[in-house]
């Protein structure tokens, strides 16, 4: 089975990208740039094939699943621009098609269930995002989710919480691990003592590996939870203990985004989503658990560890 990576320069599809080395698997990667691609899969050797295309560009999208039998669609977009999401996922959904694509496993998120109305969400809650940025994601997942049957073409979506890890460096909490490390304040949102999830991204991309090779995953889309609710001020705590730093944290609020967002329009994107740290999504994924009853997460502890670990080596491989 030959497999793609749409979008692989992302933390999930890097650690994609690492299961798949790890097995002997080969794969291909597809992005933007192939000098970006080379430089971040080259240690795969002849396992990894590049293919830099541009996924709005229909003859981009066909020349990325040419020839492939399961998509994994790790694609990510601005924050400011969200309306990409939906418009990207078509032009890869109609390649995949015209392809005869067999598998595609689109890696989404919890924005499409709007403000949790149970104390835990399972995939049975209703899909009701208030915020722009959760209609676009629901009309990603709404696109995968019709395409499956189309042309032997079957998808499924895995719903992950915030994750963490190694190459994440657009994730919410890299900031407290860059800070950790250089000892100074790390930036977070507040409120930080309601509860949160954090999912270790090597995790994701096995739960992800796992779920593509299951017939009844198909057709449905699955809530993965991290290893259990945290405060993000917990969180923050046991990064800065594992990096030896006493915890510095400059908390920012929704009025303070709004305020930064007359000058940083990534704030005022940020400042939309605020709901999720006043009234957070906490997954359920039972239903996940039983369809995949080997699923193992990374504690919080291990995976902190293991992040650092990875961050110090980068640290010390660019400065030879």
């Amino acid at each position: 089975m030959m497999i793609a990576i749409l979008g692989a320069t992302g933390a999930v599809g890097k650690a994609l990208a690492a299961e798949l080395g790890r097995t002997g698997t080969p794969f291909r990667v597809v992005a933007r740039s192939e000098e970006k691609l080379r430089y971040a899969f080259g240690r795969y050797g002849d396992l990894v094939e590049y293919r830099a295309a541009d996924l709005e560009d229909p003859q981009g999208a066909a020349a990325a699943t040419k020839d492939i039998d399961l998509v994994f669609y790790t694609v990510g977009v601005p924050y400011t621009n969200f309306a990409l999401h939906p418009k990207l996922v078509r032009s890869a959904l109609d390649a995949a098609v015209a392809s005869g694509v067999k598998r595609f496993v689109l890696v989404g998120t919890v924005y499409p269930y709007g403000i949790p109305r149970t104390d835990f969400v399972d995939e049975s809650h209703p899909r009701d995002p208030q915020t722009f940025k959760g209609r676009m994601r629901k009309e990603q997942e709404d696109l995968v989710l019709g395409a499956d049957g189309r042309n032997g073409l079957r998808t499924t979506i895995l719903r992950p919480p915030d994750f963490y890890g190694p190459d994440s460096e657009l994730s919410y909490a890299a900031d407290m691990f860059k800070a950790a490390l250089e000892g100074r304040a790390a930036n977070v949102i507040g409120p930080i003592d309601t509860p949160h999830e954090f999912v270790f991204v090597p995790d994701v991309a096995k739960t992800l590996l796992a779920l593509s090779n299951c017939d009844g995953a198909y057709g449905k889309a699955w809530n993965l939870a991290g290893p259990g609710p945290i405060t993000t001020r917990r969180f923050a705590e046991m990064i800065f203990a594992a990096a030896g730093q006493k915890m510095r944290l400059r908390i920012a609020g929704k009025w303070m985004l709004n305020l930064l967002g007359v000058f940083k329009p990534m704030m005022r994107e940020i400042a939309e989503m605020h709901y999720l740290w006043t009234t957070p999504v906490k997954l359920d994924d039972s239903r996940l658990r039983q369809l995949l009853p080997e699923l193992k997460k990374t504690p919080y502890e291990d995976g902190i560890r293991l992040t650092l670990e990875a961050m110090r080596g980068e640290k010390r491989t660019i400065q030879a």
